[in-house]
């Protein structure tokens, strides 16, 4: 049977402090008034105020991570106890709460999302139907005309007068003979195979399916100013797609098959279901935009730091923690050079002006093209001087 405990906190006490490893339990809110704030100075958001209902310490709790930001009281505060072995059962006997979480965290991810790329890149990019024909021109100048023709199939769809659309059709009919792109559609196909290189999703093509990786890598990125962000590289068990599912917008990224896929698709009347009779599921998809919401945090802090050499050191350490290899002494990552320089969001001159320098730091070491880490609490260490040091 569920039991949760009642936590009481004086005024001015800490409830939550950023950067402390207290991440085995969450607190809801069932009085009184806290301060939410964090060292990452985000553009536009200062201080929150939360109260009865709200939730603290969800994102270090679900992600296993350190916490993001710190909680004080304005008043006397009593909080409910959950601790993250308890969560799926809570969300079995109380489905209302699960999905405010949820919803809660679809949210700040879009925001944090858009405050990243402006951070990164000073532009959010276009939020119109254009931005796909964007997208598309983008992957056909770099010759991929598998990514490209989806991508055009969707501006063409999204926006038929639009004034790149003569271009766009052009091109489709182009490339149609050197595709193997699929599913320009969304059917009811509970299984989809993608092949390597196409595109599964555009940036901000409406749509509400939900996809879970059961084979294969998907990339997840931007494409702002001519230059592609990657936000993320996905694998087997993890989830994409939910936020337009969960907020019915636009995709506010494209997702593109890494190496051939195979993805379960959820939509909206399944995962009504799903929320409904698997409790697991739902855990494993608050874990994960738990995980995403820390990373965002963390790219935040990243897009901060000035040294370059710096940057690209703190996005490499990211991956390491990602993993949960913190403990370990080395580690030898899938990444190049150029995957961490982009995930930095830097154009190619900036890559050729600085590369030479991050791949002779001595806290990496480059095998068979990919970044080798052969100390990572040291990559640690120094990852957290550097965020230090920025304010």
């Amino acid at each position: 049977m569920l039991q949760l405990s009642f936590v009481s906190f004086r005024k001015d006490s800490y409830i939550i402090v950023e950067g402390r490893p207290q991440n085995d339990r969450f607190y809801i809110i069932q009085s009184g008034n806290v301060s939410i704030h964090t060292e990452n100075k985000i553009t536009g958001h200062g201080p929150e105020i939360y109260g009865p209902g709200d939730f603290l310490g969800v994102i270090s709790c679900m992600s296993n991570h350190s916490q993001i930001d710190t909680a004080v009281a304005l008043t006397d505060v009593v909080c409910i106890s959950v601790r993250r072995d308890q969560y799926p059962e809570l969300i079995e006997r109380n489905t209302p709460v699960a999905m405010k979480i949820i919803r809660t965290f679809a949210n700040r991810m879009r925001f944090l999302n858009e405050t990243f790329m402006q951070a990164t890149l000073n532009n959010l990019g276009s939020q119109t139907s254009e931005q796909i024909f964007k997208v598309a021109s983008y992957y056909d100048k770099i010759n991929q005309p598998s990514i490209a023709i989806y991508a055009y199939y969707q501006y063409i769809k999204a926006n038929p007068s639009g004034s790149n659309v003569p271009t766009a059709k052009i091109r489709f009919q182009l490339l149609r003979n050197l595709s193997h792109a699929v599913y320009f559609e969304s059917n009811q196909d509970l299984l989809r195979v993608y092949p390597k290189d196409t595109m599964i999703m555009a940036e901000n093509q409406s749509g509400a399916d939900m996809f879970i990786i059961q084979e294969g890598k998907v990339k997840i990125s931007k494409i702002v100013d001519g230059t592609e962000v990657i936000l993320a590289i996905l694998k087997k068990g993890d989830m994409f797609g939910e936020m337009a599912l969960l907020e019915n917008k636009p995709r506010s990224a494209s997702a593109i098959a890494e190496e051939e896929c195979r993805l379960m698709t959820v939509n909206r009347q399944n995962f009504n279901q799903m929320v409904s009779t698997q409790p697991q599921l739902i855990s494993r998809l608050t874990t994960m935009l738990a995980e995403r919401l820390f990373v965002m945090h963390r790219q935040l802090a990243n897009s901060q730091l000035k040294d370059v050499t710096a940057k690209m050191i703190d996005m490499l350490a990211l991956q390491v923690e990602k993993q949960k290899i913190n403990g370990k002494s080395q580690y030898q990552t899938d990444l190049t050079p150029t995957d961490i320089a982009t995930m930095c969001g830097m154009s190619k001159s900036e890559q050729n002006l600085h590369m030479y320098e991050f791949i002779s730091n001595p806290l990496i070491k480059i095998v068979n093209d990919k970044i080798f880490v052969p100390n990572c609490p040291e990559l640690l260490k120094q990852s957290a001087f550097y965020r230090k040091q920025r304010s």
